[in-house]
Formats: structure tokens, sequence, C-alpha cells
């Protein structure tokens, strides 16, 4: 017998029914959610999880040292292939080659990082595990990268928009791919360098791209505790010095391209170094416009 008067005793079973209803429906949906996570096609269960068993199982306490070898013509000459060799992770970019540069750059590759155009035509790395992270900027990266993973042509339409002649193949197999997260390349341009964001225009460029050594640093600074750089820095104050170490491009092709606000970038990498963030192992960045 109810003691709250008719109306409230009324209310009260209703919100009782009402309670045992939304039970009733929700237990089926859970079954449900469970035999859908049971039924996962077995295509996306080879992909690897973040946070899986054997992510962490790789995982050790030690601290994760990571060097970024840019392809400064610093680095000519410097002879530091033997320390480069005994970082944790060797990240390179573009087509910075090995061979018989190896004295001065090292022969290990944990990570080489390109976009399309600036892919090695031929193939210099040997390391079996090594991963090819794609910059992707266009479409046709997209398509191209896609064809790469693969093993099919590039569509001859898509040959059109590269500006330099790009790579038909990579030897390496599909899990060894990865797209960089555009993420990576946004937060460089407008959080680290404070670039304006890209606006629609009819002609030139903005400088707001960051090179791919920003990128490559910004990178890296998620995969390890430490982080090192190698071959960075332009020297403008002598244009006839080399912008490579592997060819002779002089430095003022550098200082002629439109892209890129390389003062900007120095500035920041200067003040990394100054506060102790990163190691410039090649002591380039400091060096005067």
């Amino acid at each position: 017998m109810c003691n709250l008067g008719h109306t409230r005793c009324v209310i009260l079973l209703c919100a009782v029914l009402c309670l045992i209803c939304l039970l009733s429906i929700r237990r089926p949906l859970l079954e449900k959610d469970e035999a859908t996570s049971r039924t996962v096609s077995p295509r996306h269960k080879k992909l690897p999880l973040p946070g899986s068993a054997q992510e962490l199982k790789n995982r050790s306490d030690k601290c994760r040292r990571c060097v970024v070898v840019g392809n400064g013509g610093i680095l000519r000459g410097l002879e530091l292939g033997s320390l480069i060799n005994r970082f944790d992770v060797v990240i390179r970019l573009n087509s910075g080659p090995l061979g018989e540069y190896t004295a001065d750059v090292g022969n290990r590759t944990t990570i080489r990082m390109s976009y399309p155009e600036g892919t090695p035509l031929h193939w210099v790395d040997s390391d079996p595990d090594i991963t090819f992270v794609a910059v992707v900027y266009k479409g046709v990266d997209v398509s191209w990268t896609t064809a790469m993973i693969n093993r099919i042509s590039v569509p001859l339409w898509d040959w059109l928009f590269f500006w330099q002649k790009v790579p038909d193949h990579i030897p390496l197999d599909s899990h060894r791919f990865r797209l960089l997260n555009p993420g990576v390349i946004r937060e460089t341009a407008l959080d680290l360098l404070q670039f304006p964001p890209p606006r629609s225009q009819l002609w030139g460029n903005q400088m707001n791209v960051p090179t791919i050594g920003m990128s490559a640093l910004n990178l890296a600074s998620l995969l390890c505790d430490e982080v090192s750089l190698a071959g960075f820095g332009y020297n403008f104050s002598v244009n006839s010095a080399r912008l490579h170490y592997y060819d002779k491009l002089p430095m003022r092709v550098m200082q002629q391209q439109t892209s890129h606000n390389v003062k900007e970038e120095t500035a920041f990498l200067q003040k990394l170094i100054q506060d102790g963030a990163v190691t410039d192992l090649t002591g380039g960045i400091h060096c005067s416009f």
C-alpha cells in the first residue's frame, strides 16, 4: 500500500517500469557489441594496434635516442658515420644516399621519410627492418604511395602532376610502408613555427610549408626520448658552399626557393639547441644568414 498519495505512487511506478525497460534494451545491445568485436575482419587483426601486447613487448625501459640525418653539405668530411650508427633510431630524409658517403653519414636506416619526388630512384637502404614514411601533400602523392605498396604501375595521368621524376618501384614489403599523419605537418607549421594558416591565392607561394627536416624533427620528438640532428643548417654567407653532401648544388639554390621559410626555421632550431631540447651534432644550425 503506497503512503505517498495516488498521483505520486503512479509517478514512482512509471519510473520503475521505465528503468526496467531500459535495462532490458541495454543488455541485447551490449551482447551485440560483444558479438561484433568477435567477428572483426581477419585483415584488420593483422594491423598493429596502439598499446598491443607486441608493441609493449618490444618496448624497453631504456632511453630511446633518435638522430635525424639531414642532407646538408656540412656533413661532408666530418666522418660522423660511426656515431650516427650508434643511435637507436636513425631517420633519413628524401634521397640522401649511403654508399661512398658511409664514413660521413653511416649506413643504418630505421626510417626513410620522403615525399614522392624526393624518394631515391634507386633504393639505397639495406636494413631489413626499415620503415618508409611517405609524406603526402597532394592527391597524386597518395595515389603514388598506394601504387608502391601494391606494386602496381602509377597511373599515366598522375605522372603529369609530379615536378620531377619519381620511382616506379620501392623494394619493400607492404607492411614496411607508413603515411605520415598530416597532423604532424600541421603542428610543425602552425604550432611550432607559428606560420600563418594557408589561404587561397592565385599565384606565388606563401612560404608556410615546413621543410621535411622540420617535420622529421617533430616526428622524432614523438618517437624518442632524446633527439639529435646532423646535417642541418644553411651557410648562406658562402653562396658557393655545398647545399648537399652528395652533389655540387650551391647554397644559393636554397635561397631562391619560395616554399620554405628557412630563416624562421633556423631561429626556431637555434632556440631548441640553446635550451638543450635537441643536440646539433654538426654545428651547422648556428651559421649566420
